[in-house]
């Protein structure tokens, strides 16, 4: 069986990661696609990925096509998982709300297979209430977290909010799909 996954890419300063992650994705045969924000092209560029992947990155939900694709309907065809890396804190609220309006957030909402969300984000965000009860709430709706860790964090502070293992991401990631 193919392995196929769509990795969602959001605007925080671990997008440089992610890179990463893919490399060992692929190393364990997966197949990569990747949709960012528009955040996350602040911090990594679409032809990082685009050259990482082999594959178009996708970044603009009303992007002219040769294909004539609904990019949110033949990503969410794509992959068995959808990983969003690095999670912020604006994602999480918008599936956990039902909102889609950008093409990660309307591909997560189209996406029938498994999604795994790997949070990024300053300690103050992380344990904000409503950030946690985004978090509760989607965990109770079967989406998967891969829980950040506590560390030193982009402003130099320690706590908890800092992206998990690259390692223990990529293992999340197959131990999902060798149980779909």
């Amino acid at each position: 069986m193919e392995k196929n996954i769509v990795i969602g890419v959001c605007g925080s300063i671990a997008a440089y990661k992610v890179p990463s992650v893919i490399r060992k994705l692929q190393d364990r045969g997966w197949n990569v696609k990747v949709v960012m924000t528009q955040s996350a092209t602040k911090f990594v560029t679409p032809l990082t990925f685009e050259t990482i992947s082999k594959n178009q990155v996708y970044t603009d939900m009303f992007r002219e096509n040769s294909k004539y694709e609904i990019s949110h309907i033949s990503l969410s065809d794509f992959g068995q998982i959808l990983l969003v890396i690095p999670a912020t804190a604006n994602i999480i609220g918008k599936v956990a709300c039902g909102i889609a309006d950008d093409l990660l957030s309307t591909t997560i909402m189209a996406f029938s297979g498994k999604v795994i969300f790997a949070p990024a984000m300053n300690v103050k965000m992380w344990e904000n209430p409503v950030v946690q009860e985004n978090v509760e709430k989607l965990k109770k709706l079967g989406y998967v977290f891969v829980e950040p860790e506590t560390g030193k964090l982009a402003n130099g502070r320690i706590g908890a909010g800092r992206l998990a293992d690259v390692d223990r991401i990529v293992k999340t990631v197959e131990e999902i799909f060798f149980a779909l």
